[in-house]
C-alpha cells in the first residue's frame, strides 16, 4: 500500500515538476541555438562583404587549367582483340 501511495505522489510531483521546469530548459535550449544562428548569418555576412568583386558570378564555369590531352597508350597491358558473340 505504501508503494502505490509512493509511486501515486511520485507521479503528481514530477508531473508538476516537469510542467515548469521542462519549458524553462526547453526556452533555454531554443535560445541558445538562435543565438549560434544569428552569429552564423553574421559571420556570412561579413564574409561576403569583405570578399572581392571579382568572385565568381552563381552557375559561371570557369576552366583553370587546360587538361593534357596526351595519352600515353600502355603496351605492358596487352593487345585489344576486337570479338563478336557466338550464339
Amino acid at each position: 500500500m505504501k508503494l502505490l501511495l509512493y509511486i501515486v505522489i511520485f507521479y503528481f510531483a514530477f508531473k508538476f515538476i516537469g510542467r515548469i521546469i521542462f519549458p524553462m530548459f526547453f526556452k533555454r535550449v531554443v535560445n541558445k541555438f538562435e543565438e549560434k544562428v544569428r552569429d552564423q548569418q553574421k559571420q556570412q555576412q561579413q564574409q561576403q562583404q569583405q570578399a572581392p568583386r571579382n568572385q565568381q558570378k552563381v552557375g559561371e564555369t570557369v576552366i583553370d587549367k587546360k587538361p593534357n590531352l596526351k595519352k600515353d597508350s600502355n603496351n605492358s597491358v596487352g593487345e585489344y582483340v576486337d570479338y563478336e558473340e557466338v550464339e
